[in-house]
């Protein structure tokens, strides 16, 4: 199968719904340094005003309008002061909501990853993904339909999917939002 970018439609429907339908798809980043993919095996959704851990509990703010924009942008930001993070932002425009990519199974750009990384697990974890793909707040309101920074269909099956609590946070953990591909072991956590 050729590789199809995903169209800025996949996006724009309900956030549990392309949370699981990124499983399987690839990420891809295209720098100076070259060319890094991994397909995706674990995310998380964070739907609206009413869910606190959405960055949009608060209401709107510059740092998290991205949120309320278009469906089908990169929603970067830092998390803690040392990583960064990448969403997909989906749903309808004014209806805040993405989709928190945490881990990828490297595909492409393994040298490149490594050479960022310098750890055996290169893209478990949302903030190691982001390190090895060379994803800085730059890629912040990224475009996710087209080039330097998107997401792809290769046409790859991902397998049995799970749904989970979300992991990493202290409030609303309790939805299971988290969908990742079962048993693989690049998904992040406790094994």
């Amino acid at each position: 199968m050729t590789p199809a970018l995903l169209t800025r439609s996949f996006y724009e429907r309900p956030t549990l719904t392309v949370a699981s339908e990124l499983i399987g798809k690839v990420l891809v980043h295209e720098t100076r340094a070259g060319i890094a993919a991994g397909m995706i095996v674990e995310v998380e959704a964070y739907i609206g005003e009413d869910d606190p851990a959405c960055h949009a509990a608060p209401g709107p703010t510059q740092r998290n309008a991205p949120l309320y924009g278009p469906p089908g942008y990169a929603y970067v930001y830092l998390n803690y002061g040392i990583h960064n993070l990448v969403n997909a932002v989906t749903e309808a425009e004014g209806s805040p909501a993405a989709v928190l990519i945490r881990a990828l199974a490297p595909l492409d750009g393994i040298e490149l990853m490594t050479r960022r990384r310098a750890r055996a697990a290169l893209c478990r974890g949302p903030g190691n993904l982001t390190q090895a793909l060379g994803i800085t707040l730059k890629q912040n309101r990224s475009d996710l339909t087209r080039t330097p920074l998107w997401i792809e269909d290769r046409g790859l099956s991902g397998g049995t999917i799970a749904w989970s609590r979300r992991i990493g946070i202290r409030v609303g953990a309790e939805r299971p939002w988290r969908c990742s591909l079962a048993g693989h072991p690049s998904v992040s956590g406790k094994k």
